[in-house]
């Protein structure tokens, strides 16, 4: 059993005596053993003895009901945590696990980094958001930065340090970042850009808008993952940066998809090849140390390289947007929006929201949905059409 000690009185020969810590320091000392038998033990100042009384009560209480939290778990600061116990036990893959150390870094430890975690309150999670608001991140960001640091809580919350997770307060106001409405390009854009890129890079808007890919699974695509017996293209790979390297690795989510191959696709496919030969190109898969792996590429520069996106971006894409008629590129002008356009047409025809987010390599249907919704086409006159295909023709019954 746990008991209180007054550090400034003690008992000797049947008398009440000051100590040599009488009026020093706290005066109360609660010492009580932990689960594990180690003795435990927290200050109280003068004063304060019902208070030190209900700490034991109550350590005492959580050790019989079994949610026993020891009062020094969440002494460790949010940086050391995340650093030390968090982010390497993630089964990120390499390039997102960068993304999010730069976001912590940037975004998050210089607010409450070196602050122990029993010591974040709701009211400094809502003080840090809205000082990312001031700075004018847009919502988006700021919901990825909110969800990590939540995730490092939770974790602390799973490791014993912490009973309850800041993020999770009533008082706390999460960014809810609503995905914008994606506009997408009209087709004379699509096939102006085309035209624009020059015959060795005209080969990816192919595969962008009539396939759906991503702009690193373009440039990891290789002519052998044709299956023209099946009439569809794996996707199997990307080119990623990880640590300023570029390395192969698995499509987004680590999920390899199967894509229906148009017949003009195919064509446009074979015409760039016999055009332009593919390429073997060996890099490390996963990380920059990774095993290394050969694939012919379908597209690469002209110094019989890889694409590497910024500069691809920077000298390829951008000047192509300028010569197709868009005066200053942005965000949404991105490779990115081929990817739209292959969207917003199978939703136009009729493709189901769950058979595009399998194309798109999505990890969940929903998400294509919240993103794509305001593009599929209005239900109002097949409903009518429905409807009348069983009732229209049958003859009115009797009153």
């Amino acid at each position: 059993m746990g008991h209180v000690q007054d550090r400034w009185w003690t008992v000797k020969d049947g008398k009440r005596e000051k100590t040599p810590q009488f009026g020093k320091g706290m005066r109360y000392k609660v010492r009580f053993p932990g689960p594990d038998g180690r003795e435990r033990s927290k200050m109280f100042p003068d004063r304060q003895k019902g208070t030190a009384d209900a700490f034991l009560h109550e350590m005492e209480n959580d050790k019989n009901k079994g949610t026993y939290l020891d009062p020094d778990a969440g002494k460790i600061t949010f940086r050391d945590y995340t650093e030390k116990h968090w982010i390497d036990a993630r089964t990120f893959d390499e390039s997102t696990r960068e993304g999010v150390e730069f976001r912590l870094k940037l975004h998050v430890y210089p607010y409450f980094g070196d602050t122990e975690l029993r010591l974040i309150q709701p009211s400094t999670i809502q003080a840090w958001e809205r000082k990312l608001q001031q700075k004018g991140l847009a919502e988006t960001y700021r919901r990825s930065i909110f969800a990590n640091v939540s995730a490092v809580f939770t974790a602390a919350i799973d490791d014993e340090r912490l009973r309850k997770n800041p993020c999770n307060g009533k008082s706390v106001i999460k960014p809810r970042g609503e995905y914008p409405k994606i506009i997408p390009w009209e087709e004379k854009r699509v096939h102006a850009v085309r035209e624009k890129l020059g015959e060795r890079y005209r080969i990816g808007v192919n595969l962008g808008a009539g396939c759906g890919l991503r702009q690193g699974e373009v440039f990891g695509f290789s002519p052998d993952d044709v299956d023209e017996s099946e009439g569809v293209i794996h996707v199997l790979r990307q080119i990623k940066i990880v640590r300023g390297k570029m390395v192969f690795g698995a499509p987004k989510h680590g999920k390899s998809r199967d894509v229906p191959l148009a017949a003009s696709v195919a064509a446009a496919i074979k015409a760039h090849v016999k055009k332009y030969e593919p390429l073997p190109v060996t890099l490390p898969w996963g990380t920059p140390d990774g095993k290394l792996v050969t694939v012919p590429l379908l597209i690469y520069t002209r110094e019989s390289k890889q694409l590497h996106r910024h500069s691809f971006n920077h000298y390829v894409w951008k000047p192509a947007l300028r010569g197709a008629g868009v005066e200053t590129p942005g965000r949404a002008e991105g490779f990115h929006a081929l990817r739209h356009f292959y969207a917003s047409s199978l939703l136009e025809d009729g493709v189901s929201i769950r058979a595009l987010a399998e194309y798109l390599g999505h990890a969940d249907p929903a998400f294509t949905l919240r993103v794509y919704t305001h593009l599929m086409p209005a239900s109002h006159e097949r409903t009518r059409a429905a409807v009348d295909k069983v009732f229209g023709d049958k003859p009115e019954e009797a009153a």
